[in-house]
Order: structure tokens, then C-alpha cells, then sequence
């Protein structure tokens, strides 16, 4: 038996169209490579689209890649995931089911209480799913599901969430793998991390979902399980050169950075620049981007992404009516929420606490940002 197992490819997701253009190149590299090996089967671990309505000209890419499956006779397995997953039931992936390109494996019935996963049998295989949610509703779920028994066959339970032994001590909801039912073959999505262990497969990015996973992934990659061996299958479309640079001065930000670029070779590359440091001169606006990218187009790179969230500027001193340097960040809530009336008032202590949290010791970006987000979502009940 042969199976690849992909997900999160989140198709359609990246606001600038080149990385866009190359998350469906990398996807479609995914393709290649499945219709090459002749694998009997795919799965589709969630996120396989970046939103539940994604655009037509998305749906139409997408479309194409799942015929090119058909027309090599390789059914599709998948389940929605918190992205493309819809509360009212209904998504775009119910259109690629209907047009025959594959198979929604996420069917149950409830008995006693009790959700009991009901399989889709595919030779002597038996595939279970459950969707994953947004905000992680659906662990708690998870944890309590049954499945309808198949002796004989190879089981594959497919899953869109966060495992616990995943995330380790991180205080973020996971689904702990010993309350799951046993199976042959656990095929998760959801974390964008590197994780095969005993049988529990996160399939990974097709391609990195954001700024730091550019950074940290440098590409895409899923896995094909061949007879019992489980490898790793790398999609690389471009190469990613990242670049980190402390600015005091706004005004000659533009210069320091096009004398750093200029030592290096950018052409056809993803060119990241990371701006950081505290602004004496100027402020984050005052930095002439325009030229730098001028430049960086001169140098043929493929693209070119900035991230300014490390670079600050100093701010005049806050006046407050009575200053107590025990409570001065109480008072300084307190003044804004007196003069700035909103609905999220409340929230604010809340929020300015979780977005204090480290990032911690070798933890991977995807699951600081998961952390992060997940407590978030908390405090605003999103």
C-alpha cells in the first residue's frame, strides 16, 4: 500500500500574488510527484483552501490540479480544516466532492451520547476524519469520539488539530493521543511543524504560510507512506535569503539597507528584510521604501517582504493626572478607556498580558503564533 499524505497547502491564502502564485507552483509540484510515484491514494489532512469562500480564479487552479489526479485515477481522501471549514457545514471543498475530484471523509452518527466515526472503505483500508474548527473547538470533541469497528483493515484517522505531545507543555488546547481510538495511521494537519512519530503524521505546509515560516521553513513539504516506511517529501520552489538590520536613523535607513543588499546575490530570490532598533532620528514612516525596492527590483529579485515590527520609536512621555509608578500602566488603560469608549475596554489588561508572552527556548514559530492567537481568541470569545 501507497498513500501520500498531504495539507495546509491553504491555497488562495498570501495577500502578495508572487507568493500566492508560488504556494499553488508548490502545490502543484505536490501533484507531480503523487501522479509520479503512482501512490494508490491521497489524503488531504484540512486547510487544503485558505478560506471557506475562496475566489473563483482559486477554485478554478484548484480544480485543474484535482483532474489531473482524476484523469491519473488517484481518488482524494480529505477532511475541512479550520480554515476552509464552514459552521453552517457548507464550503467550496462540497464542490470539488460533487464534481467527483474527491471524498469528504468526515461521516458519524451519534449513539448513546456518543459521536461514533463512521468510515469511508477504500480496499482493504478504512479512513475516518473529524474537521478541525476555528478557536480549537474541536479538541474537546476529538477526545470523546468513537469509531465504528473494521477488523482486518488498515485504519487512518485523519485530524485537523493540535496534538498535545506536539506542543509540549505549551499552554495552548491540545488533544492528548492517548485518548484517541488506535489506529494504523494518524494523519494530522494544522500544525505547520516537522512531526513523524509512531505512526502521528503532521503532513506539514505545502508551502510556509507566513512571514516566519518563509524564515524558518524556507518551503514546503508533505509525506508518502510506502509499504510501511513513512518519508518525507521536500517541495522547493525558490530559495529565501533573509536579512537583519538595526536602524537608528530613518533618514539614512534606505542607504544602510541598499549597502547591505548590495553584497549579496538576490536574483530570483524571496528577499526578506528585517528592520529593527530603537529610532532617534525620524520615524518608521519617514524611511524611504520605495528606493529600496527600487533597488531590489535592479537586482531581479522575485520578491520582496519587509517586516518593521521590531523597529520603534521613541515616544513622548505620557501625562497622567496622578503618577504612581507602582500602577502607571493602570492609569495609562484607565485614561485611554475614559477618553476612547469601545466595547473591548474591558479586554485590554487582558490582551496587553497575553501579547507579553515569550516566545520560548527551540519552540517553533508556528506554535508560538498558535499559542499566542489561541489566548487571544480567549479573551475577545472569537
Amino acid at each position: 500500500m501507497k498513500f501520500a499524505h498531504m495539507g495546509d497547502c491553504h491555497l488562495g491564502g498570501w495577500r502578495q500574488p508572487e507568493l500566492r502564485a508560488l504556494n499553488f507552483l508548490s502545490f502543484q509540484l505536490a501533484v507531480d510527484k503523487i501522479i509520479k510515484e503512482k501512490v494508490d491514494f491521497v489524503l488531504v489532512a484540512g486547510d487544503l483552501l485558505d478560506s471557506a469562500y475562496p475566489s473563483i480564479d482559486t477554485l478554478k487552479d484548484t480544480f485543474q490540479e484535482f483532474r489531473r489526479l482524476r484523469e491519473a485515477k488517484i481518488p482524494v481522501f480529505l477532511i475541512a480544516g479550520s480554515h476552509d471549514y464552514s459552521v453552517s457545514g457548507k464550503t467550496f471543498l462540497d464542490v470539488l466532492e460533487k464534481a467527483g475530484f474527491c471524498k469528504n471523509v468526515f461521516s458519524y452518527e451519534e449513539r448513546n451520547g456518543r459521536v461514533y466515526l463512521v468510515p469511508t472503505i477504500f480496499g482493504n483500508v478504512a479512513i475516518y476524519g473529524y474537521p478541525g474548527k476555528k478557536s480549537g473547538l474541536e479538541v474537546d470533541e476529538i477526545e470523546n469520539l468513537k469509531m465504528h469497528d473494521t477488523p482486518g483493515l488498515f485504519k487512518i484517522l485523519m485530524l485537523h488539530t493540535a496534538l498535545r505531545d506536539a506542543v509540549g507543555t505549551l499552554p495552548i488546547k491540545a488533544v492528548d493521543h492517548n485518548l484517541l481510538p488506535k489506529v494504523d495511521y494518524l494523519a494530522l494537519g494544522h500544525l505547520h511543524i516537522n512531526y513523524n512519530k509512531d505512526g502521528r503524521v503532521y503532513s506539514g505546509p505545502i508551502f510556509p504560510n507566513s512571514l516566519s515560516e518563509l524564515e524558518e521553513l524556507k518551503g514546503g513539504f508533505f509525506y508518502i507512506y510506502d509499504n510501511g516506511k513513512i518519508r518525507k517529501e521536500e517541495l522547493h520552489v525558490k530559495d529565501v535569503h533573509s536579512l537583519t538590520l538595526e536602524i537608528k536613523d530613518a533618514y539614512s535607513a534606505a542607504e544602510e539597507t541598499i549597502a547591505l543588499l548590495d553584497r549579496y546575490v538576490l536574483s530570483d530570490k524571496i528577499v526578506m528584510l528585517k528592520l529593527y532598533g530603537m529610532l532617534q532620528k525620524g520615524k518608521v514612516s519617514d524611511i524611504d521604501f520605495a528606493k529600496i525596492e527600487e533597488y531590489v527590483q535592479k537586482k531581479k529579485a522575485y520578491v520582496f517582504l519587509r517586516s518593521t515590527s521590531k523597529l520603534h520609536v521613541n515616544e513622548p512621555e505620557i501625562k497622567v493626572d496622578v503618577l504612581d509608578a507602582a500602577n502607571l500602566e493602570q492609569q495609562i488603560v484607565k485614561k485611554f478607556t475614559e477618553t476612547t469608549p469601545g466595547k473591548f475596554n474591558d479586554t485590554i489588561p487582558w490582551l496587553m498580558k497575553a501579547l507579553q508572552t515569550e516566545k520560548k527556548e527551540d519552540e517553533k514559530s508556528a506554535i508560538f503564533e498558535e499559542r499566542i492567537l489561541s489566548e487571544v481568541r480567549k479573551i475577545l470569545e472569537l
